[in-house]
This record gives structure tokens, sequence and C-alpha cells, in this order.
């Protein structure tokens, strides 16, 4: 299956919902002008839909392997990289100090959007990589920054993210990798880790690994972890006491190479220290929250491959007549449910990107100007936009498959790729229940409320602004009701302490969907707003206009009231979760 980059649809969501002229007005971003975002989108889009999505049937059915203690990736995934590496993608966000192009996060999500699309496999050694440049560039000595953000800002060296442990999972806190004091300033480090996307491969000339460890007098918990460096090679190119035990034989992503890694086997595994001794959560987190957001980006990547591959075999596919009329057979684009479902896969997708795109774009702005308010914003908007669009993605593909019939559960078709692919999204950088669980425990109190509340304004005054007929019109109950009924979730969700807390933990998942879903359909109708004044203007692509409006429409009707009805389980509390005796839910 092809792939070719939705570019009108990301420049219109990054004009409208990022405000990327705004963003290109503040300091550091300047050279994000229209025509410099024009030219790379569309050179991004030659290159992920000719290099890297030829690539993404053949690496998912041959894998990466494992000889020995090396990693081999599938055929032409070395020379993609390459030619990755000599476009200087790798450094599009990052900061000019070392090399990078310092363009707006926001952007540089929409590239990594298009990699994903054409090959999620893949693109994980990218995303993996951005993060340890930004937990580096924010926490890392001068030392440090000039000896690897350089060479990890080029391209040439990758980056990794160490926290799993067998016996911890997600409780990181729980972690037993040791770092031992050296008298030269380094650290020996010493443990296993697993789950580690990219930790060995072929196509860079050196791995930066980040690990978590813990120093022999720190206390217990989170608070007592450090961070460190440890580089597959070191400074005087010797190898470190560091390798790779195994790669994951896993559902999807079957290109990317999930290793366990083991730590100074031999005691010699050299380490240095990233920031201060016990600040290691601090500087990770640097580095997780951008990989959510990315996490994200995968689902609403997946979800826009699965949609084109669908609507173009829907175009094609021709099969029974048409209901109610007629006896000839028609393509099954022409039967309503198929619409249905392409309507659905298109609707959702777009509501994700624009979720995915304000996110972004709040940490742009937060980064470029101390603004709280952004930076709230973003911390708001970190968990939903990781959780709802990763569930998207999964849902996404999976109607993707259906759309296909028979020929979706064949594997030669590519559907069930997008589905197996999409199914780990949900589950790492945090599963998604955690994301929920961070939302109301932890986003929805910051600052007594105050960006939820905001956010909620900003809706209710785009809302009242709206004409009360016509196509825009339409929008205004069913933006109505998500609105109350998210409004209503969150007074319930921050009125528990207590015992109560235990119903706040059972409503956090369907609250963060009714979250993802009101928020994405005002970012649609924000969308359909400005289509329509551009319409009356006779500005832009009447076609790609008012199917914006149409989209809009199709996911406020169709879409946001079954969401609105998430209210009652959020707020009925966890009585029925634990009604039934451990002993008789079964064997």
């Amino acid at each position: 299956m092809t792939y070719t980059a939705p570019i009108a649809e990301q420049r219109f969501v990054l004009d409208t919902i990022a405000d990327l002229p705004g963003l290109a007005a503040l300091p550091g971003f300047g050279d994000a002008t229209p025509d410099m975002v024009e030219a790379i989108l569309s050179e991004a889009g030659k290159l992920t839909g000719n290099v890297f999505a030829p690539l993404n049937w053949s690496g998912d059915q041959a894998g990466s392997r494992l000889e020995g203690d090396q990693v081999f990736m599938p055929e032409g995934f070395k020379d993609a990289y390459a030619r990755y590496v000599e476009g200087g993608w790798a450094g599009l966000g990052a900061p000019v100090a070392h090399g990078g192009q310092g363009l707006p996060f926001v952007l540089a999500s929409a590239v990594q959007e298009q990699l994903t699309s054409a090959n999620m496999a893949f693109s994980l050694c990218m995303m993996l990589s951005m993060g340890a440049i930004e937990a580096l560039a924010a926490h890392a000595s001068p030392e440090l920054q000039e000896r690897y953000l350089t060479k990890l800002i080029s391209g040439e060296w990758t980056g990794t993210m160490n926290l799993t442990e067998p016996q911890a999972g997600s409780d990181v806190g729980a972690l037993r990798s040791r770092a031992e004091r050296q008298a030269d300033g380094t650290y020996r480090i010493k443990g296993s880790k697993i789950f580690i996307t990219w930790g060995e491969h072929d196509v860079a000339e050196n791995i930066i690994h980040l690990v978590l460890a813990r120093l022999p007098d720190a206390p217990p918990g989170t608070k007592g972890i450090s961070l460190f460096i440890c580089p597959k090679f070191l400074p005087d190119g010797a190898r470190n006491d560091l390798r790779v035990t195994g790669v994951e034989h896993k559902l999807g992503i079957h290109a990317s190479p999930t290793c366990s890694m083991s730590f100074g086997e031999h005691d010699k595994c050299v380490g240095y220290l990233v920031g201060e001794e016990g600040a290691g959560m601090r500087a990770m987190f640097t580095m997780m929250n951008h990989a959510r957001i990315n996490v994200g980006l995968q689902g609403v990547a997946i979800a826009e491959r699965a949609y084109q591959g669908a609507l173009a075999f829907a175009k094609e596919r021709v099969q029974s007549a048409k209901f109610g009329g007629g006896r000839d057979p028609v393509r099954i684009i022409e039967h309503a449910d198929v619409r249905r479902m392409l309507m659905t896969m298109k609707a959702t997708t777009e509501a994700a990107r624009a979720l995915t795109y304000l996110t972004a774009a709040a940490v742009d702005r937060a980064h470029a100007t101390g603004d709280k308010a952004a930076a709230g914003l973003a911390d708001l908007l970190t968990p939903v936009t990781k959780a709802y669009a990763t569930d998207i993605g999964v849902e996404m593909a999976s109607i993707g498959v259906q759309v296909f019939g028979g020929m979706g559960f064949v594997e030669e078709t590519g559907a069930a790729q997008h589905l197996r692919d999409s199914r780990i999204a949900p589950i790492y950088e945090g599963t998604n229940g955690i994301q929920a669980l961070d939302l109301v425990g932890r986003k929805l109190g910051m600052d007594g409320g105050t960006h939820w509340r905001t956010l909620f304004l900003e809706i209710r005054d785009f809302i009242g602004d709206l004409p009360k007929a016509g196509d825009l019109g339409a929008l205004r109950p069913y933006l109505e009701d998500g609105l109350a009924a998210l409004e209503n979730a969150s007074v319930w969700m921050t009125g528990n302490s207590g015992d109560a807390l235990t119903d706040t933990a059972a409503g956090a998942t369907p609250y963060l969907r009714l979250f993802g879903v009101t928020v994405g359909g005002y970012l649609l109708a924000k969308q359909a707003a400005v289509a329509a004044q551009r319409l009356a203007a006779g500005e832009g692509d009447a076609a790609f206009l008012r199917a914006k409006i149409a989209t809009a429409r199709f996911f406020a009707e169709q879409l946001m009231p079954p969401a609105t009805a998430l209210l009652g389980p959020i707020t009925r509390g966890s009585g029925l979760f634990y009604a039934i005796e451990e002993a008789a839910l079964g064997a």
C-alpha cells in the first residue's frame, strides 16, 4: 500500500490550530516562514512516500534479527536512514547552538507524523533520538552536550530511553539498576532493562543510551533515581560494557528491535551523570513528555495510513448492488455503511491530529516565552493526546480492516499490519490507564484547576460566537452538550477525596475519552469556521474547505453524542467494579 503525505491537511491544521504564523513571530522561530514550512513538508513527503513507505511491508515481514550481540535491520533500512541523515531531518527542532535548525516542535511533529505513517517501526528510531536530544539539551552539562548532542542532532548517532525493568514494569520507582561513583567522576552502571526500543541496531555508528539507575545511598522510590549516559562506544572508541541479550517477538512493529539490555556484566559499564544525582526522573520526564506527544502522534499517523488504504480499496472494490436500488454491483464506496466507516476514520483522525498539534504548539509557546498558561495547557493536554490519539489509532486501523472485508484479514493487503503495529501505542510511554489517572489525579488540579477551566471557557466563547443557522449553526447543540457533560464530569472528578478517590480512578478512562472527543469536536469546528470564512472570501481550495465543514458536522452529529453519554458511567463510582468477589470472577 502506498502512502501520500496529507500536506494540505497538515498545513491547514498548523495554521488554524497550532497558529504557526504566530509561533514564527516568537523568539527563535523566525525561520518558520510559510515558504519554509511548505518546503519542509513537501520534501519530507517525498522522503517518506518514496523511501520509507516502500520498506514498511518488507520490514514487517523480515523483522530485525539478533546475531550474537549485534542486531541487523531489514534490507534497505540502513540506506534509508543514511538518506534521512543526509537531509538534516534529525535536527529539525533541535537547538541551533548544537547544529540543529531550531524550528518549532509542532513542525517537527508534522514531519514525524509523515515518518510514522510511512513506516511506524522505523520512525521509532527517530522518535527516541528526539527525546534524548530534548533531555540532554535541558539537563546535561556543557561538556556532555558538546560530546553527544552534536552527533545526535546530526543523526550520526541515535538515542534510547532505558527505564523498564522486569520486576518493576510501569513502577519506575521499583527499579534495581545500580550506579557506583568513581574517582574520575564517572559511574559504573550495573543492571538489566527490558523493552528498550531500538536498543541495538546497525544503521548508526553509535547508540547513546539514557539509563535510570540508583546510587547506593539513594532514598527509595523515584526520588532516589539518577540519569546516566551509557554510550555503546566510549569516547576513546572502546566498546562499553553493555550488550543486547534478546530481541522481543512482538505482535507488530517487527522491524523495530525491542531489546533486553544488560549493563555492567563485567562491572565495567561507564556512565556519565546527566544533571544532578537523584534528579533523574525530572530529566527523564523532559524526554518522556515529548515522547508521549509523539506517541499520540503515532495514533494519528497509523489512523491516517489505514484511512488512505481503506479509501483506495473502497474506490476500486466492486461488490453488491446498492441497497434499495438497482441490480448491478457498485464500488463499495457507494454503500452507506462503507461511507460511514470512511467518514468515521477521516473525522476522527483529523480531530486527533488537531489535538496533537495544539498540544505540541503549546509546548513551543511555553519554551519560547515562558508563558505559564501555555505550559499549563501542554501539561493538561499531554495525557489526553497520548491516550485518546493512540486509542483511536487502534480503532481506526480496525475499521480499516473492516472496510477491506475478508481481504483485510489477509496479511498481503497491509491492512492487518496497521492494526498490529498500532496496538503497542496505548501501552508504552505509560499505559493509557496511567495517562487517565495522571489527568484526573494531577493535571485537573494543577494551579487550582485554572487550565481546564480556561480551556472550557474558550470553547464556550467559541460556541457563543457561532451563527444560529447553516452548517456552523448545526454544530452548536452538539458542542454545547459535549461541553456541558465534560464540565459536569470535571467538577465531579475534582470534588472527590479520601475513599471516593477509588470512584475517581474508576471513571478516569471514560473521562479522558469524553475530554478528547469534546476538545476534538471543538477543534474541528474551529477549522470549519475558518473554512467557511475562506469560502465566503473566495480563497483556497473550495473542495477541501467544503470537506472541512462536512467533516466537522459528521464528527459533531455522529461521534460526539455517544461520548457525551459517558457522563453517566464516569460518575457512577466503582461499586460495581468490586461487586463480585475476586474468587467468583472465575478460575
